[in-house]
């Protein structure tokens, strides 16, 4: 009998079993950022313990970092925590891409187009949407502060095993479809809680076609389905992606690499816990009306009404929900009016992204009223904007475009909601207070779908807000 592979990566890092039942994992590669390393490295001097493999740790800051007057943060919090990851690198010998290195950004951004997120690895990092590595077929982790300084101090850590379920979509998107749709449609048809205990393959002819972006978008959000990770098998696209990165191999040793990536991939006869097929045709443009990841639903739908609903606990949290949102019951989402669009973070912030949302913005103007910001995800990601004359689209538009960062899609730095401002935003969570205030709402969309909600001044259907007709979907 064949296997997954998250089997075969499990295998390959397994380093013991431990009293209690979990495994003692090896973790290839460790990510960290400057919000959740400055107390795991406090706790590894205060053990007078060193960085184990400081080879296999790479920082960058992304969380604090503002996106406007990036030198010295306003708030003298951010402003400590970039001096403590600079120190703590500093100290024990850790890679940082730091604001003067021109490859800093998000660090969920930075690994890939560094070549630093590689197949049939396992990578850590103290951020939940570490899932996003998984895109390259590595088992991807998000973890804890303690969890931080076990991987620093002994490039392991403890972890039961999970069952995997195979998600296979298959067929063509249709236009005006984006990945960011698929992956808010899984969730919508899973649940926020449905993965819980597992991690997801993605997998079918759609994600066969998709772009290392698409990837990576769909894998991000995994976490918002419950499951701990979420990858796709490697393939030539992988390959191609990785090729000539600063930290992918070289020469002879490209060679060696890539057979033994390809040996990683889950075999044909490889068992599931669970299999769930979807229809590409069948999804629509989804945005969230909620305060959860699965609270989606088409462009063309309306927003729930508990009064058809039976099930007191679904009615009790449509309720909720809704007097959050402050949305009105059963009717279209449609034409909702938005405060503010955002396009940006580690699920929606890289040149596909911008290049996509451009493409359609060329021309229009964001609607008097409406605070519209763009951020790319790196300072690499900036520049390929800048290369291709993205970034005047943007500002010609109405938008303000900004330096890298996480900025608003969990505003632990200025770029933050006011009172109970509504954001289409191309992030990853809708949850109470998300975005800064703690009654803001947040409608989660694709970058297209932010542009025309933009445009419009409310939720638009953006196939007619640009006429979308193109099959080229990227996004």
């Amino acid at each position: 009998m064949g296997k997954t592979l998250y089997q075969k990566v499990w295998d390959a890092h397994t380093v013991g079993t431990l009293s209690d039942g979990r495994t003692q994992l090896f973790i290839g590669t460790h990510l960290i950022h400057e919000v959740t390393s400055p107390q795991a490295f406090g706790m590894i001097r205060d053990l007078g313990l060193s960085v184990k493999y400081p080879q296999r740790t790479f920082a960058t800051i992304d969380h604090i970092v503002p996106t406007e007057n990036q030198d010295q943060p306003a708030d003298p919090l951010a402003a400590d925590m970039i001096d403590a990851i600079r120190k703590n690198c500093d100290d024990f010998g850790v890679t940082y891409f730091d604001l003067k290195s021109g490859k800093q950004g998000i660090v969920h951004v930075v690994g890939p187009e560094q070549g630093i997120t590689q197949p049939g690895s396992t990578i850590a990092c103290g951020d939940s949407h570490t899932a996003t590595h998984g895109a390259f077929g590595a088992i991807a982790f998000g973890i804890g502060t303690t969890q931080v300084r076990d991987v620093l101090a002994t490039q392991t850590m403890a972890m039961e095993q999970l069952k995997v379920r195979r998600i296979e979509v298959n067929g063509t998107l249709r236009p005006g479809v984006y990945a960011k749709d698929v992956t808010l449609h899984i969730i919508r048809l899973l649940g926020a809680k449905g993965g819980i205990g597992y991690a997801y393959e993605y997998a079918g002819d759609t994600f066969d076609r998709f772009t290392m972006e698409e990837r990576m978008t769909v894998c991000n959000m995994a976490i918002e389905g419950g499951a701990r990770c979420g990858y796709v098998n490697p393939d030539e696209t992988t390959f191609e992606f990785l090729k000539g990165r600063p930290y992918s191999p070289t020469g002879s040793e490209w060679d060696q690499a890539v057979e033994r990536w390809k040996s990683f991939a889950s075999d044909e006869d490889a068992p599931y816990d669970d299999v769930v097929k979807i229809n590409a045709e069948d999804i629509e443009p989804t945005v969230t009306w909620g305060i959860s990841p699965d609270h989606g639903i088409s462009i063309s739908e309306n927003i729930p009404d508990p009064a058809g609903v039976t099930d007191s606990v679904e009615k009790t949290t449509i309720e909720e929900a809704l007097e959050y949102m402050k949305l009105p019951a059963g009717t279209p989402i449609k034409g909702i009016p938005i405060d503010v669009a955002f396009i940006g973070s580690c699920t929606n912030g890289r040149l596909s992204d911008f290049r996509e949302a451009a493409k359609y913005l060329k021309g229009r103007r964001v609607k008097e009223g409406i605070k519209a910001i763009a951020v790319p995800g790196s300072q690499i990601t900036a520049v390929q904007c800048e290369n291709e004359g993205i970034d005047k689209i943007f500002s010609e538009a109405g938008f303000e475009w900004r330096a890298a960062g996480c900025s608003m899609c969990l505003a632990m730095n200025p770029d933050k909601l006011i009172g109970d401002q509504i954001c289409a935003s191309s992030s990853n969570r809708n949850f109470k207070g998300r975005q800064g205030s703690p009654i803001g709402r947040t409608v989660l969309m694709s970058p297209v779908m932010v542009a025309a909600a933009a445009v419009e001044g409310s939720i638009a259907d953006a196939r007619e807000t640009f006429e979308v007709t193109s099959d080229s979907n990227v996004a």
